[in-house]
């Protein structure tokens, strides 16, 4: 049976582009890259925008009013989502981020909404949640460099440093547990396509059935295709 169309309201647009326009991407700059910060965000700034409303509405047909979701790394590609969800549905969030000046910025930005980014660990959250959010987080270089290679194929048999991966490797699982442990069954995971094995994984070890969504959708920011998968 086709899903009902269904698309985020005049005014949810509106403080969409409002919380947009109020970032202070001079300060986001050297958070998202070592160097050409203010390049990365003439070129992505709009796109981001764009692609993050796009999923947000793909959301909005698949989350029930009043419900709860968990955001791992919520950052500038999350906030159309989570307008969405605060003004459209009424939903509790639960959006966190490790980067405390991030987490400042994105705060100053949604300061006129109901919009707040957490500065915690998202591991550390309580209560449950129908929805989690887990992308580009398991994967990132920055934080995972040797898992990442190897999610994206880019390993180098000759360099790749296993020692450091098993460590990597333990985070990761840990972290996944942690979150999908918070996640009703059930329930909904936003992830990429890459990230995806490990919800498959935790779901095998634990007999849970799950099934993934055909259509992707890119993600904001990374450009990584996104998919939903159905837990339980």
């Amino acid at each position: 049976m086709a899903r009902k169309k269904v698309t985020i309201s005049s005014s949810t647009r509106r403080a969409i582009r409002e919380i947009f326009a109020r970032l202070d991407y001079a300060r986001l700059g050297p958070i998202y890259c070592d160097e050409g910060g203010d390049e990365f965000w003439k070129a992505k700034r709009g796109l981001c925008q764009r692609l993050g409303t796009r999923v947000a509405n793909a959301l909005l047909s698949r989350l029930t009013p009043g419900g709860a979701s968990l955001y791992v790394g919520a950052g500038v590609a999350e906030l159309p989502a989570l307008a969405m969800e605060t003004m459209e549905l009424g939903r509790r969030v639960a959006a966190c981020n490790l980067r405390r000046q991030e987490v400042q910025l994105l705060n100053r930005a949604c300061a006129k909404y109901p919009i707040r980014v957490l500065h915690q660990d998202a591991g550390s959250v309580k209560g449950r949640v129908d929805h989690l959010w887990l992308v580009s987080v398991l994967n990132d270089p920055e934080r995972f460099p040797e898992l990442s290679a190897l999610s994206y194929g880019q390993a180098n048999p000759v360099t790749f440093d296993a020692r450091k991966f098993i460590p990597q490797q333990r985070t990761v699982a840990m972290l996944v547990n942690r979150c999908l442990a918070r996640l009703t069954v059930p329930g909904l995971v936003t992830t990429t396509v890459e990230e995806a094995v490990w919800v498959a994984e935790w779901c095998h070890r634990r007999g849970i059935p799950y099934r993934i969504e055909q259509q992707t959708f890119a993600s904001p920011t990374v450009g990584d295709p996104l998919c939903f998968m159905w837990i339980g």
